[in-house]
């Protein structure tokens, strides 16, 4: 990609999910933020893929250093396979714990709680949500609830793949039905609002590979 395509990508990067330089922090720890106007700025709903895998984690601090605003909030979204009759979100861990839902489910909130304690940590300021969804087909679901949670930003941590396995996709997908669907690009293909996925690079080249539906594997140095 030429310095102009890099240049377009960052713009349009930038309007959606506003990647910022290095923060300065007051005393207490906290981005300082420019004073309030009179007029109510309304947050957006990102919405952070996350489960147990470190790819995962890696997108959830992506976007809290370079995407999450103040004003914005935060909705980590976990995915449990489901039977048909089990179909379906429970919004809150409130509403699960009143349901009497099998332990996996418990279990799930206890592994993103951990998560959210992170995000609590990290932008306090920031508000933060736990939805567990249970569902037959992942990547369906995960689009399904970004549309109705209104998210304005899907978030999803993404694995390397080798170019082995990336032959024997396209392989399986030439004149017959994939093997495996792959969730991430499923998502950002089919995502109501825009859909990142981001993987670390290596510690040697630093910085994050950032993956959308018009863009693939841009490498921001940040």
């Amino acid at each position: 990609m030429g310095k102009r395509g890099e240049g377009f990508f960052l713009n349009r990067l930038r309007a959606h999910v506003r990647v910022q330089p290095p923060t300065t922090t007051t005393h207490h720890g906290c981005s300082q933020e420019p004073p309030s106007s009179s007029t109510e700025i309304k947050g957006r709903r990102i919405m952070v893929v996350v489960d147990s895998c470190s790819e995962a984690k890696t997108a959830l601090l992506w976007t809290l250093s370079h995407c999450a605003q103040p004003h914005d909030s935060i909705l980590l979204l976990h995915f449990l396979k489901a039977k048909p009759s089990q179909a379906g979100a429970l919004a809150t861990k409130e509403e699960e714990q009143k349901s009497c839902d099998k332990p996996t489910t418990s279990k799930a909130y206890q592994k993103v709680s951990a998560l959210k304690n992170i995000c609590e940590l990290k932008r306090p300021e920031v508000k933060t949500e736990v939805v567990v969804v249970k569902g037959e087909e992942k990547g369906s679901t995960i689009v399904k609830e970004a549309r109705e949670r209104e998210a304005s930003l899907l978030i999803l941590g993404q694995k390397k793949q080798h170019a082995t396995w990336r032959l024997l996709m396209v392989w399986a997908s030439q004149g017959r039905p994939m093997i495996k669907k792959d969730v991430v690009e499923y998502c950002i293909n089919n995502s109501p609002c825009m859909a990142i996925a981001v993987r670390k690079r290596g510690k040697k080249l630093g910085g994050y590979t950032l993956t959308t539906k018009r863009h693939k594997d841009f490498w921001l140095l940040a």
